[in-house]
């Protein structure tokens, strides 16, 4: 099972997004809309996003070009001011575990534009207004005629493993008994394998060695990441925790790893399903 939020099933049609006239034929009565409270979705009784028509979207709104279904546009509204509505609430997690893959997948994308576009509504080089081009996958001033697009910011999310057992950790905020993968971004001048040694030994001063690559998810909610899931060697089992980092750490076997993922009690909850942390726990298990 690939990890959520991946597996986009809409064509994302770049061509269009600099094509005039194409781009302007999107807009018939087949396209859809894709129709959010503030940034949380709306789902049907499946769990199926829902979509509108254009009807249902004010006629001067900018629109995000999302992709094509079978020659059918697919838009979700850009914001026309910033984003002051929480991005990672309860609700819309509750949501996206009820989520159908590729649904999430598109969900995901729609907000990291949107929370793109809330942020960058004034040029960073001359400090004007900016003003949604490209489909809504850019934004360009006015002034100066400087050009911004969305960027992804790379985080490393990784397990060490030392005698058949993980290293997992656990931040203070999260849910009662739940332990995760170790995480964090990638800084300036860094190979992903120095990060994840890096943000380990920082985090629980565990040194590592070899580093292998698991799998990778976007992650959209409080900004727009790359999390790249890993394994690392442990070079030793000694824990000494950075309590600005996490409230605790623990080395748990596959024995206890498998349980957790499977919801029997035990020492610790696992991460939720839609947590690439979860894939990866499933993969080191296994």
């Amino acid at each position: 099972m690939p990890p959520a939020l991946t597996g986009y099933p809409l064509d994302r049609a770049d061509h269009l997004r600099q094509d005039a006239d194409g781009y302007a034929a999107l807009f018939d009565w087949r396209a859809r809309v894709l129709l959010l409270d503030g940034v949380e979705p709306q789902l049907g009784d499946d769990g199926s996003l829902n979509w509108g028509s254009l009807a249902e979207v004010d006629a001067e709104a900018d629109l995000i070009f999302l992709g094509l279904d079978q020659g059918r546009a697919h838009f979700v509204p850009a914001p026309d001011g910033p984003i002051n509505a929480v991005m990672r609430s309860p609700a819309m997690f509750a949501a996206l575990s009820m989520m159908r893959a590729g649904d999430a997948a598109i969900f995901g994308t729609a907000i990291s534009l949107i929370g793109w576009h809330g942020a960058h509504r004034f040029c960073a080089r001359c400090g004007h207004g900016t003003a949604v081009f490209r489909g809504g996958w850019g934004r360009k001033c006015g002034t100066c005629g400087t050009e911004h697009f969305p960027r992804t910011d790379p985080v490393v999310i990784m397990v060490a493993e030392h005698d058949g057992r993980a290293l997992l950790g656990r931040n203070a905020g999260w849910p009662e008994g739940r332990y995760s993968a170790l995480a964090g971004f990638l800084e300036p001048g860094e190979s992903i394998e120095e990060a994840v040694r890096r943000e380990i030994l920082e985090e629980t001063s565990v040194p590592t060695g070899a580093v292998r690559y698991i799998a990778s998810q976007p992650w959209p909610f409080g900004g727009s990441q790359l999390m790249i899931g890993c394994v690392a060697e442990a070079l030793d089992d000694a824990i000494t925790l950075d309590p600005k980092e996490l409230s605790d750490a623990l080395w748990a076997t596959k024995d206890e790893v498998r349980a957790a993922l499977a919801g029997e009690p035990g020492r610790f909850v696992a991460p939720p399903p839609f947590a690439i942390a979860h894939t990866l726990l499933r993969v080191w298990a296994a």
